[in-house]
């Protein structure tokens, strides 16, 4: 019949002259996604948690944003299951380690030193791990898990801004002390798994402003790093600068020196002498009170071997080696003559754990970590072989050092149940999601396959072809 003669609804369309045809985007792609409440609500979290802005600024302190925005993001994602938000697609071997963790944890409290505290102290570390879950749920590509490392390194600069700003050093007030709840050493952590965060939008194809700032971030965390006369946050930043050189691959190598070559010269050029003076101990560490008196953390860490042999499998409780310090250790025996004992922290972080939730809870932190570190592998392996977004596997190289970074910080620091490793570790699971699906969507799912498995999917397609 002619066309003409039909009703106009049951007419074929007709492209009009000289029309282009409409490409399809290609399989995998994801289309560019916006803020929207979750995210938002994700990212407030993120900055009081790691950020601590309600303690730099007293006046958000009543609006209590951690919490707000940790019940926020709970409730809209909890309405969200739909997607690529949908929790089933956050299984993977980090998030079971990280529920064997919290699990783990859970049966220290009853066996505790002190009960009272290690319930508390299990709580605060549930609602990090549940939270950690959030922040990584919430993702739907990588360019939301890009926004919220933003967040975490532009966080980590306004803190470090405003500490500067703040803390008047000289004399022999030479270093920053007692901070809004970190200490210096727990800021020049903080700041080196930031660094490499920086460098990802630094040495980007972004907008100018975001690398600029990006830039003056970076020098700006170099300074405090300094001001904060770490030495394990020194080695920590060296770590990440030796990744950086030989393992930042997505990165080109001049790109790459000339990066490191700026901040080296504002540490070199900034340091102070005194500040070098500490730095010596390094290499010469017999004189330092670390090696020779109780409260160093030699002895105390000889001491937390001492716990853990007394208490392998559960320990003495969630945040209870300060008790153990002063009621079981050989130093609470001075508590007969009169003398008082100090209660001192673990200062390392897998001692902390071993000695608190016991060696099974030890390995169950390794895990996490490690977990997280061969997820990233696996991105970065995906986007260096040609097959995924570059952008992929360059922010997971740069997560990778700043996991890195935070291990090597960490080994002089307790921070078992920190929130900045929570958050790594979450941007880590939320980068590898948002890959793998991408990778599903373009047929190359295999790249996240371990090589046996990727042998039975090509086995399993051939199969199917043949009938």
């Amino acid at each position: 019949m002619d066309e003409r003669l039909l009703p106009h609804r049951d007419r074929d369309p007709q492209p009009p002259p000289f029309a282009t045809p409409r490409a399809s985007p290609p399989a995998g792609t994801v289309r560019p996604t916006h803020w929207d409440l979750l995210l938002v609500c994700v990212a407030v979290y993120l900055a009081a948690s790691v950020g601590r802005v309600h303690q730099l600024f007293p006046i958000l302190m009543p609006l209590k944003p951690a919490f707000v925005s940790a019940v926020l993001a709970v409730g809209l994602y909890l309405l969200q299951q739909t997607g690529r938000r949908r929790l089933d697609l956050l299984r993977s071997s980090t998030t079971t380690w990280l529920v064997g963790l919290l699990a783990w944890s859970a049966l220290s409290v009853p066996a505790a030193l002190n009960q009272g505290l290690a319930f508390f102290a299990w709580t605060d570390f549930a609602k990090t791990i549940v939270m950690s879950f959030v922040v990584a749920a919430s993702v739907r590509s990588v360019r939301d898990v890009e926004r919220l490392t933003f967040v975490y390194f532009g966080v980590t600069v306004l803190y470090t801004v405003v500490v500067l700003s703040r803390f008047q050093l000289g004399g022999a007030n030479w270093r920053l002390g007692d901070l809004y709840d970190y200490d210096a050493n727990d800021l020049a952590t903080l700041i080196a798994s930031a660094m490499p965060l920086g460098l990802y939008f630094a040495l980007g194809r972004r907008a100018l402003l975001v690398r600029v700032f990006a830039t003056l971030g970076l020098v700006t965390l170099t300074a405090g790093l300094i001001e904060s006369g770490s030495r394990g946050g020194l080695l920590a930043f060296l770590t990440v600068a030796l990744f950086v050189l030989l393992g930042l691959t997505t990165v080109p190598r001049r790109a790459r020196l000339a990066g490191l070559a700026v901040l080296l010269a504002v540490l070199v050029a900034t340091a102070s002498d005194q500040y070098w003076t500490q730095m010596q101990t390094l290499v010469h560490p017999h004189h330092d009170y670390n090696m020779t008196t109780e409260g160093g953390r030699v002895k105390i860490w000889n001491r937390g071997l001492g716990y853990i042999a007394a208490h392998p499998l559960l320990g003495v409780g969630v945040r209870n080696f300060q008790v153990a310090e002063g009621t079981i250790s050989p130093l609470a025996r001075r508590l007969e003559y009169g003398r008082g004992v100090h209660w001192n922290a673990p200062h390392n972080t897998f001692i902390q754990a071993a000695a608190e939730i016991g060696i099974p809870g030890l390995l169950l932190l390794v895990a996490v970590i490690g977990s997280a570190l061969v997820a990233l592998r696996r991105v970065a392996r995906f986007g260096a072989a040609g097959s995924g977004a570059p952008e992929a596997s360059r922010l997971a190289q740069c997560l990778t050092a700043a996991l890195a970074g935070f291990v090597v910080g960490a080994f002089f620091l307790s921070l078992a149940y920190a929130d900045m490793l929570y958050t790594l570790v979450a941007l880590a699971l939320a980068l590898a999601k948002s890959a793998r699906l991408a990778a599903s969507g373009a047929g190359q799912e295999r790249a996240f396959l371990p090589a046996t498995a990727s042998v039975r999917v090509s086995s399993s397609r051939a199969a199917s072809r043949s009938q």
